[in-house]
């Protein structure tokens, strides 16, 4: 969400917004599942039909943890507000109307993808694809390279060097930034 366009093609998918945090064991975990069982264990309470097992576990849950779950949640959709505005909507200067586009208008846009992005109820897993006609119907403006055999070639050929680079020296996570050419 931090680049001035989004290039896919109809085998390409991006993940909804999951961040994964570290619990009290140190192990990497998705927190808006946290959060979603915390939020139905809580709504359960205060309709008095929570078990005693579900208590026993809100009782228990640390509050600090889960406060920096959502901590991590409301820093993931901040931070694609502002790289949506910042960067991909630079250039969303009119309506297809060709009234002039507002910054009100591409902080509610931005914060509209945001919020559905990191929707757990909608892509139910961290795992799940969203292709580019779910992209689109978010109103998020893709440019779809499908047609671009040139382009394909290219995105390909680099594809296939990172993922040798990556594979020869064991990387579990590689992050390609301009200041890593």
């Amino acid at each position: 969400m931090s680049g001035d366009n989004i290039y896919m093609n109809y085998y390409n998918a991006l993940g909804p917004v999951d961040p994964q945090v570290q619990n009290r064991d140190g192990k990497l975990v998705a927190a808006l599942g946290y959060l979603d069982k915390i939020n139905d264990l809580l709504a359960k309470a205060q309709n008095n039909t929570i078990s005693q097992a579900e208590f026993l576990i809100l009782k228990d849950f640390d509050l600090a943890e889960l406060r920096a779950y959502e901590q991590a949640k409301e820093l993931a959709v901040d931070l694609i507000q502002k790289w949506l505005v910042k960067y991909k909507f630079k250039d969303w200067v009119v309506h297809s109307d060709r009234t002039n586009v507002t910054l009100e208008e591409k902080k509610q846009r931005a914060n509209e993808i945001a919020n559905k992005l990191s929707n757990n109820n909608i892509w139910k897993s961290h795992g799940r694809a969203i292709n580019l006609e779910e992209l689109r119907e978010m109103n998020l403006k893709i440019i779809d390279y499908g047609d671009d055999k040139e382009l394909i070639c290219k995105i390909d050929d680099y594809y296939s060097i990172m993922k040798d680079y990556v594979a020869k020296y064991n990387f579990g996570v590689f992050v390609h930034t301009r200041r890593f050419l």
